[in-house]
C-alpha cells in the first residue's frame, strides 16, 4: 500500500458500460502524456505491472499465444489462474482472457501521448467497484510513467481508501445502478 497522503483521485470520468446479461463490459479511457511504446511496456512487462496493476504475472504479456500465470493482488482469497494472450500487436492492441472474462487494451497516438482504452468484462454487481479500482490504477500508472511513482494501490486495501469509496458511489450513479450493501454495514440495534 502506498502513502495515500500524496494522492486524491479526481472525479469519476472516462468510463462507460455495455450491459449484456450478468457480465457487463467496463470501458475506461484515459489520455496519457506518454508515447505508446512506453505505455505498452507498462502494460506488458511484469516489473512495470508490479508498480501499478491490480495483478501480477510470471512473464511478459507481449506475445500472442502465450499462457501466463495471473494473480490478483491483495484479494481476500488466493486467485491465481492462467490467462491466454489472444492478441498482442505492439504498441497498439493487447487482449487476454481467462474463463469468460476478457480484457482488451487499445493504445492510440494522441498528440504527444497516448489514448489508452480498456475493455474489461465484469459481473454486473461489481462494475462500479471495478471502475473505481481501475480509475485509481490508471492514476498510479500515469504517475509511474511521469517518473513520480506513488506505489500500487490495489486489492482489498484499496476499498479502505476514501477516494475509492467516493469513486465507487460516483460510478454507480453514472452507470445508473444501486450501491450494493458491500461491505456490509453494521446494523444498529
Amino acid at each position: 500500500m502506498s502513502d495515500l497522503a500524496q494522492y486524491t483521485p479526481g472525479p469519476a470520468s472516462g468510463a462507460q458500460v455495455k450491459k449484456d446479461g450478468e457480465m457487463w463490459t467496463l470501458i475506461l479511457t484515459r489520455e496519457l502524456r506518454h508515447k505508446p511504446e512506453k505505455v505498452w511496456r507498462a502494460l506488458t512487462e511484469p516489473a512495470h505491472l508490479r508498480e501499478w496493476a491490480p495483478f501480477e504475472v510470471d512473464r511478459s504479456l507481449g506475445k500472442a499465444g502465450t499462457t501466463v500465470k495471473f494473480s490478483w493482488v491483495g484479494s481476500l482469497t488466493a486467485q491465481t489462474s492462467e490467462i491466454k494472450i489472444t492478441r498482442a500487436e505492439a504498441p497498439k492492441v493487447l487482449e487476454y482472457n481467462w474463463g469468460d472474462a476478457n480484457t482488451r487494451w487499445e493504445l492510440e497516438p494522441f498528440g504527444d501521448g497516448t489514448r489508452l482504452t480498456m475493455w474489461h468484462n465484469l459481473d454486473r454487481h461489481f462494475i462500479a467497484m471495478g471502475a473505481a479500482g481501475w480509475h485509481i490504477c490508471f492514476d498510479v500508472l500515469d504517475r509511474l510513467l511521469s517518473g513520480t511513482p506513488i506505489g500500487r494501490i490495489a486489492g482489498a486495501e484499496v476499498m479502505k481508501f476514501d477516494g475509492w469509496q467516493r469513486l465507487h458511489k460516483e460510478y454507480a450513479q453514472q452507470f445508473g445502478i444501486p450501491m450494493p450493501n458491500w461491505p456490509p454495514k453494521a446494523q444498529k440495534s
